[in-house]
């Protein structure tokens, strides 16, 4: 038996929860399009994020660890799968709209740039007086414009509320909003959730994290002694393996938990009235908020700036600025795509969009194709 689209809408509508943002309430598109038969506005909206360009760039862009460093390691595609994986996981936990939270999750990072946040930080300093670079707005933009799939609109024209989600805190500009939707708030947590704790496994596989440095932080400490009394003889990346995976079940049990509870002491009834909520009302209890900034300072401190990071990461930004610097001195080098856009977004925006779409593996080639005689990475 076929399942249109309006079947799959009335069973949203007897399902989800009433503060739930609904498939045929959807806000609508900037270029208004016709429904689909049989796929859903925010359905749509997932497909469109996955088969983008963009969304295909990710599995060679930097996570922690440069592009190719090891077989292993995550990079912006594996973590962006596993934060749309626990957003469904809390969005139906909390009967909110799974697919809109998925499609929020897929498209957040579209943005980043090559060599992950020190790759940001440097497009940051070389777009500044030129509006700088922040990846969740270049998500926006990617989304928005420099996708080119349709003849009738630039960008992808997903939903108003999938946009929403990607800016995290703005709605329309409206000085009166002051929380994105429910979905958008688990895709962030999800997001967080993911990055540290996966952030940690890499780190430890990757022998930069000793097993010793972390016993007392209470993000570990509590998942170690629960694997230990159940599985004692579990020995070596079997059980940082394990007890990872345990963290990261503890925390989405706890967001899920304390956040059922906010809801309901909230006493929200529509979509509409999360949206004038001065806090998020998807959070961690205290108790676990306290751990994670633990946990977060740890890395930052430990993982985020050690050398072994730090010093090919600076290398890959000084050749990101090179290149960046001769696309400036030479704007016949940007792709066709690219160069059509310098006069209406001026340079430094249209470079900026060029360098910030790239891999790691083609930033590093177009380096060495500009810079032949000058070291490379190593």
């Amino acid at each position: 038996m076929l399942k249109t689209r309006e079947q799959m809408e009335r069973e949203e509508m007897a399902s989800l929860s009433p503060f739930a943002l609904k498939s045929a309430e959807a806000t609508g598109r900037i270029y208004p399009e016709p429904r689909h038969p049989y796929r859903t506005e925010y359905q749509r909206d997932r497909a469109r994020v996955i088969h983008s360009r963009s969304f295909r760039r990710l599995e060679y862009k930097t996570q922690v660890f440069l592009n190719g460093t090891g077989d292993h390691l995550r990079t912006r595609l594996t973590h962006t799968i596993e934060v749309a994986s626990i957003s469904r996981t809390i969005a139906c936990a909390l009967g909110l709209n799974e697919d809109l939270a998925e499609a929020i999750a897929l498209a957040h990072d579209l943005g980043h740039s090559p060599f992950g946040h020190t790759g940001e930080e440097m497009l940051n300093q070389l777009m500044q007086g030129h509006g700088g670079f922040e990846h969740n707005l270049q998500s926006l933009r990617i989304v928005g414009i420099l996708e080119r799939k349709y003849p009738k609109f630039p960008g992808l024209n997903l939903t108003i509320d999938v946009l929403e989600g990607l800016g995290k805190h703005t709605h329309s500009n409206n000085p009166q909003i002051s929380s994105p939707s429910l979905e958008a708030q688990i895709a962030n947590i999800a997001d967080e959730i993911t990055y540290y704790s996966h952030d940690l496994d890499d780190g430890l596989d990757f022998d930069l994290i000793q097993p010793k440095q972390i016993a007392k932080l209470e993000v570990w400490q509590h998942s170690h002694q629960a694997v230990h009394r159940h599985f004692p003889k579990l020995k070596g990346h079997d059980l940082t393996a394990y007890v990872i995976r345990c963290i990261i079940d503890r925390e989405v049990q706890d967001v899920i938990e304390t956040s059922a509870v906010a809801i309901a002491k909230s006493r929200i009834t529509t979509p509409a009235q999360v949206r004038h909520l001065k806090k998020p009302l998807i959070r961690y209890s205290p108790e676990l908020q306290k751990a994670n900034r633990e946990l977060r300072k740890f890395l930052y401190q430990n993982l985020y700036h050690h050398p072994k990071v730090a010093i090919v990461n600076e290398k890959a930004c000084g050749m990101l600025r090179d290149v960046f610097n001769a696309c400036l001195e030479k704007p016949e080098r940007l792709g066709r795509n690219t160069a059509r856009n310098i006069e209406s977004e001026g340079l430094h925006r249209a470079v900026c969009d060029y360098i910030s779409g790239m891999t790691d593996r083609y930033l590093l080639e177009e380096y060495a194709r500009l810079f032949p005689r000058s070291h490379q990475i190593t």
